[in-house]
């Protein structure tokens, strides 16, 4: 389930940016379609405030399917593992570890006062 709703995930994410690209930009650097002279087309078929409408739309739709399947993903990578909790990785420090066929290292000799 989660890796079908991530590659659906993924095409959303380059959809987006595909849908983002396309739009005229406010000094018309890469819009595509319509030429210089106003009153262009894309291809035809759209008026330039119709292909406007048309992109600002799809924009909408695919952000909120992203921003559903992002959500959709977070819920479901939390329900996979039980809750743990940041301090239970700070617990007690480990003692020292002696490496296996050596011994110990002794404690140091401390002189007692009579």
């Amino acid at each position: 389930m989660i890796e079908v709703l991530l590659i659906v995930h993924l095409f959303l994410a380059l959809g987006l940016v595909i849908v983002v690209l396309l739009q005229r930009s406010e000094g018309g650097a890469l819009g595509m379609g319509g030429g210089g002279g106003g009153g262009g087309t894309m291809g035809g078929l759209m008026t330039t405030r119709g292909s406007a409408s048309l992109l600002t739309r799809a924009t909408a739709v695919i952000a909120a399917c992203f921003i559903t399947t992002s959500l959709l993903l977070a819920i479901l990578s939390s329900s996979n593992r039980a809750p743990t909790s940041i301090l239970d990785g700070a617990a007690a420090p480990k003692a020292e570890q002696t490496i296996p066929g050596t011994t110990a290292p002794a404690a140091p000799a401390v002189p007692v006062a009579k």
